[in-house]
């Protein structure tokens, strides 16, 4: 048993590791996450409205700690830091998450967990599974805790890891994500994602046994009507069958569809999500590089999925002169995780992104083609 606390303890630290890492790098994609399982509660439990909102309204910082813990935690199990706390703290957390993805696959209310940020996409019920089986794996490791003895240098490789995992987090919020695993990172295409995939969907399909009462459950269709009546239909890999973006539809002030125009030539989107908390100097900067890329190769657009006639007041009221079009609200989320953002496409192809914080230069433009 004391092989296999070990082994717990490992596994236990290595998950948390990944799955924090691949998080912090990301903090306001796992905020969105958040903010989305924190108004299905205030939907489902209206008594406790104003209680969830509170947390829906602060999720990135509830994101960028949750984040950065998850990796600090896994640190510490791995060197046996305070083992009577950090197992305990995960127990909670594990708990906790454990009644989330059970609520998303029961209730089918929040169909990804972000368990694992973007990188990697799990079921509700994978998800709940996963998190059932670390909470087994933490029970051992709480049994067995007096049997881990702390490193040396335990103390100092968690201080370490906090500032580490804080400073990526603050970054990635400042600036864009250091490593970018969504569809709208450099270098990937974006109407090559929306191409069909081309894999063959596998179904299973649930029909009625009309003669013993029973529902059954098939990988064909069952042509025999007399014996069965088909119920319902699933696509067992549905995630691979549908292309990786689904979602991107882009239409002028006028409402034309402009979305093939967008993947002919350079563009440079500027990106507006909001516009109640748009600094000043950026709006000047942006508006500055616009200006700068007139009649050159580069034709800018202004990106927004705010309400035409307040977007309008707000582009009046600071000079923009730049065309505007709008798009889907989460599909802007999923493309720039600052407000504002700029990003260069040539043909369809990302090939320079860039935050709030560091708004780049007509040189910086050119530099990417």
């Amino acid at each position: 048993m004391k092989f296999i606390a070990h082994l717990s303890r490992i596994l236990v630290g290595v998950i948390f590791i990944f799955s924090g890492f691949v998080k912090v790098v990301d903090p306001v994609g796992t905020g969105i996450k958040l903010e989305e399982y924190f108004e299905v509660f205030s939907q489902d439990l209206p008594a406790l409205q104003g209680f969830f909102m509170f947390f829906a309204h602060n999720s990135l910082t509830l994101s960028l700690i949750f984040c950065a813990l998850e990796v600090i935690l896994g640190v510490a199990m791995l060197v046996s830091y305070r083992m009577k706390i950090t197992s305990w703290v995960i127990f909670a957390i594990i708990a906790f998450f454990t009644f989330l993805t059970f609520y998303s696959a029961y209730f089918n209310k929040v169909t990804d967990c972000g368990c694992f940020g973007d990188f990697l996409k799990l079921k509700p019920w994978t998800s709940f599974t996963k998190d059932v089986v670390l909470l087994v794996l933490i029970l051992v490791i709480i049994a067995y805790r007096n049997i881990f003895k702390e490193l040396s240098i335990a103390q100092l490789s968690v201080i370490i890891t906090t500032i580490i995992s804080f400073g990526i987090g603050i970054y990635a919020i400042r600036y864009l994500p250091p490593i970018d695993f969504l569809p709208y990172a450099i270098g990937k295409s974006i109407p090559d994602q929306m191409k069909p995939t081309g894999i063959k969907p596998i179904f299973e399909y649930t029909f009625l046994n009309k003669k013993t009462g029973e529902e059954e459950i098939s990988s064909e269709f069952l042509m025999d009507t007399t014996t069965y009546k088909y119920v319902s239909s699933v696509t067992l890999n549905d995630d691979k069958v549908k292309p990786k973006i689904t979602d991107y539809f882009v239409n002028d002030s006028q409402g034309n569809v402009y979305t093939d125009s967008t993947f002919i030539g350079n563009k440079l989107m500027i990106i507006y999500k909001k516009i109640d908390d748009v600094d000043a100097e950026q709006i000047k900067s942006l508006n500055q590089l616009a200006s700068s890329l007139s009649g050159s190769k580069v034709q800018p657009m202004i990106m927004t999925s705010v309400i035409q006639t307040d977007y309008e007041k707000f582009s009046k009221a600071n000079g923009i002169n730049t065309p505007y079009f709008t798009a889907d609200a989460t599909v802007l989320k999923t493309m720039a995780r600052t407000n504002p953002c700029v990003i260069l496409l040539q043909n369809g192809v990302v090939k320079g992104k860039w935050g709030n914080h560091s708004i780049p230069t007509k040189e910086e433009i050119f530099d990417k083609l």
